[in-house]
């Protein structure tokens, strides 16, 4: 058993389903870190004190110089990696302003739902992509 699991400490991160028009934002995972190269909601991990709302908008101005409106909480899911446990609140968002720049992330793609297959996405992401899939509400 790992050192964090062992010490049951859990990893809470908040992130964005952003959308602009019918299209989602996505960003590349840093090819040397945990699931290097696989593609996710940007977001990341809320420091002490921070609402999972108010980490959003630190995440998304770090990583890519957006700003976004955080319209609801989609989905809450934990989940054991065998090195570590995360919890991840996603919530949908409006892109409101600033062309998004790759400034904390390799690179990012706005997708259409059609698209959603052609990316590999960490095991965490298994659940909030099949509703993404099958969900129209989510793509308005």
């Amino acid at each position: 058993m790992s050192k964090s699991q062992s010490s049951g400490k859990i990893i809470e991160v908040s992130a964005g389903l952003v959308f602009r028009g019918n299209k989602l934002l996505i960003t590349e995972r840093p090819a040397n870190g945990h699931l290097g190269g696989f593609w996710e909601f940007p977001g990341g991990k809320r420091e002490p004190g921070e609402s999972f709302e108010q980490a959003l908008h630190r995440e998304l101005m770090e990583e890519l110089g957006i700003e976004v409106e955080i319209r609801r909480l989609i989905e809450s899911i934990t989940h054991r990696y065998p090195e570590k446990t995360v919890h991840l609140q996603f919530f949908q968002c409006l892109w409101l302003r600033h062309e998004p720049q790759p400034l904390g992330c390799p690179a990012f793609a706005w997708i259409q739902r059609g698209q959603l297959g052609h990316y590999q996405f960490p095991a965490a992401d298994a659940q909030l992509l099949e509703r993404l899939a099958k969900s129209d509400d989510l793509w308005q």
